[in-house]
């Protein structure tokens, strides 16, 4: 009774020091961890190589995973990028077992561990900020280190009870049968993903067991079959977590537990010919370290295995997982409110498409005589822009630099003029739109090459979140082409408000003069008013989601 509770103390030490120094590594990678897996991902093969970087500094792919889930939904990056960080992801979360194998149990680091959860603790609760997080990565570490040396010393309590010939022999092991070798394979497999699947992390599964092979309970080839279930039962936090989630989520979630199943299948294929070597090869190297070595090269293979074919593995999970949200809104996925740099960028991206989506439906409006054009979507369009409003207002803290809070205020001046955009558009004018005179004529070609402005303005922006293409430099603000066609919106904007204010006086004297109605020149004052003011929150809103106005007073 007191081994398994030395033992389950020493697992439950484990995961809790590995939540708090993943949680204090997040805090002080900050953004930092977004900018470095966006700039890293520019083809899935170095986005595999950074993602395994960054998983092994951070200690966490979940981190990993949902960071990259937030930037492929807010079209930072595209599914095949995407796909090659969570690949990579899972290379480096193979660290730990290094940590482990080199460290965890070999030395008993008890006498330093309890020292150093003093220190981080006492880090994180004076510190603030990063110093907090720091803290929290130094008490972190130290309690698993303190979870390992409990575990090890349960663990030198199970090799009392239980011996490796108490466990199913596996293929590729002297004397074993072939049936018997494959049944006793798959059920230590079976056995490795309950596993998993109870302690919900691979890394604390994969502990017990290098801890149970240093302690003589498990066999080296035992130890593998155990480790490629590990592996697999990793999957289902996977498969839960993507319960509900968005279909950017869900997909990569499908395609890493497919990954998961393609690299087990090749490791079973290759099992009864890696384990003699691996036998073998126990003669020179320490066990441990080969168990730590098969758990990389499992996961090495697998990545280079799918890593060639990954244009037709990403097309193959978008067929099975189609795309159902409207374009409008798709960016706007709950995965991405976990950065609020990925959040204001896909809030960012959503309005550009509003802008395309109802930019031209105004225009034909106000060419056509104040006529609706078919399939007018106004009322969508500010459904979607009120959609974003509710999403930016969820996202989770603050930005973590000037520069991105700069980012976010113009973000939100462009959602605020576009909603007022949306609604001087929606809104139904007392009589139809006057154009009979030269100004509101004039008035209304401006208006129109306006909007039309506005559209080129932010065109690459609405097409990289409509495709999804290859991601622009986050930090970029400005859009390549993008500078013409808003100098020439605001051109059209300020001319038009000269012509509004120019306007009143000699339209209302005409009424005196007899030449015009009452009700005729109220009409044309508020047709004018209208288009001007069209005119005036497309240039502001494109303006500010283009980074125009961040050196400026903001208006």
């Amino acid at each position: 009774m007191s081994t398994a509770i030395t033992v389950l103390g020493g697992i439950g030490l484990f995961l809790l020091g590995m939540t708090i120094m993943t949680d204090g590594l997040k805090g002080l990678a900050g953004s930092s961890l977004r900018t470095v897996l966006g700039k890293a991902a520019a083809t899935p093969l170095s986005g595999a190589f950074w993602g395994a970087i960054v998983t092994l500094i951070v200690q966490s792919s979940s981190a990993t995973t949902m960071t990259t889930i937030g930037l492929v939904s807010a079209g930072l990056l595209s599914f095949p990028q995407g796909l090659g960080l969570v690949f990579g992801a899972n290379v480096g979360t193979t660290g730990t077992g290094w940590l482990v194998a080199l460290i965890g149990v070999r030395v008993s680091l008890s006498s330093y561990a309890l020292p150093l959860i003093f220190v981080g603790a006492l880090t994180k609760l004076m510190g603030s900020g990063r110093v907090a997080a720091a803290g929290a990565s130094l008490a972190g570490f130290a309690l698993v280190l303190y979870g390992l040396t409990t575990l090890q010393q349960g663990m030198g309590g199970v090799a009392a009870q239980l011996h490796p010939s108490d466990l199913p022999a596996v293929i590729g092991a002297p004397g074993v049968g072939l049936l018997s070798g494959w049944l006793g394979l798959l059920s230590l497999v079976f056995a490795g993903v309950i596993m998993t699947a109870v302690m919900q992390s691979s890394t604390a599964a994969i502990a017990v067991t290098l801890s149970a092979f240093h302690a003589g309970a498990v066999g080296l080839d035992q130890g593998c079959a155990l480790i490629i279930g590990q592996n697999i039962g990793t999957a289902t936090s996977s498969a839960m977590a993507a319960i509900g989630a968005s279909t950017t989520a869900k997909r990569l979630a499908l395609a890493y537990i497919l990954f998961k199943l393609i690299a087990a299948l090749i490791a079973l294929a290759l099992f009864p010919l890696t384990v003699p070597l691996i036998l073998r090869a126990a003669g020179a190297v320490d066990g441990v370290t080969l168990l730590a070595a098969y758990h990389t090269a499992y996961n090495v293979v697998g990545v280079a295995v799918l890593m060639p074919l990954i244009d037709r593995f990403t097309r193959f999970v978008e067929r099975l997982l189609p795309e159902t949200r409207s374009p409008l809104t798709r960016g706007l996925d709950p995965a991405a409110l976990e950065n609020p740099v990925v959040a204001v960028e896909a809030v960012r991206r959503t309005i550009a498409l509003a802008i395309q989506n109802m930019c031209p439906a105004i225009e034909a409006a106000v060419s056509a005589d104040g006529k609706a054009a078919p399939g007018l979507s106004i009322p969508e369009s500010r459904d979607v822009l009120r959609k974003a409003r509710d999403f930016l207002s969820d996202v989770s803290g603050p930005p973590d630099s000037d520069r991105e809070e700069l980012r976010l205020t113009s973000t939100l001046h462009a959602l605020d003029h576009i909603s007022r955009l949306a609604e001087v558009a929606g809104e139904a004018p007392d009589s139809p739109m006057a154009k009979d005179g030269p100004d509101e004529a004039r008035a209304a070609a401006l208006c129109a090459e306006a909007l039309r402005a506005a559209v080129l303005a932010v065109s690459d922006i609405a097409r990289e979140a409509a495709l999804s293409a290859a991601a622009a430099p986050i930090d970029s603000l400005e859009t390549p082409g993008a500078g013409s066609a808003l100098a020439r919106l605001e051109t059209c904007a300020t001319q038009l408000g000269d012509l509004r204010r120019a306007h009143r006086g000699p339209t209302l004297g005409k009424v005196g003069t007899g030449e015009i109605t009452a009700d005729q020149a109220m009409a044309r004052i508020e047709t004018v008013r209208r288009l001007e003011a069209l005119a005036r929150h497309a240039w502001r809103g494109a303006g500010h989601l283009l980074g125009h106005f961040e050196t400026s007073e903001t208006r």
